[in-house]
């Protein structure tokens, strides 16, 4: 395994802090570039991420910035390698096109001119069926790149573990697991975090993950949200209780948000998120199979050896944070 000069963005999130530990763990050289204030809500200092991202170099600037990335970042060093974590916060239009497009096609031109040859992008296996902005923003900058003449590794992954975590404080309150319809209209094979920064990592040395789309999920079958519910029931020893909502109701929020956001734009944005919500709902995180017009869990690879119910199991025996973020629905 040879060394690598390895420009990372999107350091800060749960995933960028893992991919980072692995590529260190590697042996590469790793700089991060990062806001002045990152993390929810901004919530970390540069302090704190330089500890968060011990052993790397943490640089400070603004990624939607070509100026910044110049200067604050790439500082006319050489690098091999851009790896990219990072994602829109919300979904909405404005944010996902000047984060998963725009701030996408400045770094990949700076990377250009620091003479790195290959990019690792984390993407996300929804943009199979591309109904939301985020979805089409992300495709657009995936065009791109394959299109620079850059060599590519685009991992599309599925569902990550802090994204199904939102109900473990509910169940344990008492309360119903909220599913959609009956809860088997979906499927995903989650991911754990360390197990997809392991996968990231090992894209920069791998020539069989070179110029290729990569869809990854986390080992073990593809699981329903019913199915999660039941587990999480019984690692706490309840008997399962389950609520159903009704997809319509979405479809009834969405209309609603939709008609009032054309007078209140703020309302536009939250219709937005429904609609992402609906999404959800209504479309497993699996490789879409588009001749045969389903989802195929047999062809969605697996990496990795931790579970999404093993990962229950530790958040309920407090042995982890079920750390949520910008994932938190319910």
């Amino acid at each position: 395994m040879t060394p690598r000069r390895v420009f990372v963005i999107g350091a800060t999130g749960t995933i960028g802090q893992a991919t980072v530990r692995a590529l260190l763990r590697q042996g590469h050289e790793v700089v991060c570039f990062v806001r002045p204030r990152a993390g929810v809500g901004g919530r970390l200092s540069s302090a704190d991420t330089e500890r968060l991202l011990q052993g790397a170099t943490v640089r400070v600037g603004d990624v939607g910035d070509p100026a910044s990335l110049a200067n604050d970042g790439f500082r006319g060093e050489r690098f091999d390698v851009l790896l990219s974590c990072l994602a829109s916060r919300t979904g909405t239009p404005k944010d996902a096109w000047a984060i998963d497009h725009r701030a996408h096609l400045l770094a990949l031109e700076a990377a250009q001119a620091a003479g790195v040859t290959h990019v690792v992008l984390l993407s996300a296996i929804c943009v199979q069926k591309p109904l939301l902005a985020f979805q089409q923003a992300k495709l657009a900058f995936e065009k791109a790149l394959m299109a620079s003449g850059m060599n590519y590794s685009i991992v599309r992954a599925t569902a990550f573990f802090k994204s199904l975590s939102g109900q473990i404080e509910r169940v344990r309150a008492g309360k119903p697991f909220l599913v959609f319809g009956d809860g088997t209209l979906t499927a995903c094979k989650p991911i754990s975090d360390d197990d997809l920064g392991d996968y990231l990592a090992a894209c920069v040395d791998d020539p069989e993950r070179r110029n290729r789309v990569l869809p990854i999920g986390g080992p073990g079958e593809a699981v329903t949200p019913r199915a999660q519910g039941e587990r999480l029931f019984a690692l706490l020893g309840q008997p399962p209780r389950f609520k159903q909502v009704p997809v319509a109701l979405l479809d009834t929020v969405i209309a609603v948000l939709a008609l009032l956001g054309r007078v209140v734009p703020p309302l536009a944005d939250k219709a937005e998120l429904a609609r992402i919500g609906r999404y959800y709902a209504t479309e497993s995180m699996l490789v879409w199979d588009a001749e045969a017009g389903r989802y195929d869990a047999q062809a969605t690879p697996s990496t990795g050896q931790d579970t999404l119910f093993d990962y229950y199991g530790r958040v309920v025996r407090g042995e982890a944070p079920a750390e949520r973020g910008d994932h938190a629905v319910f």
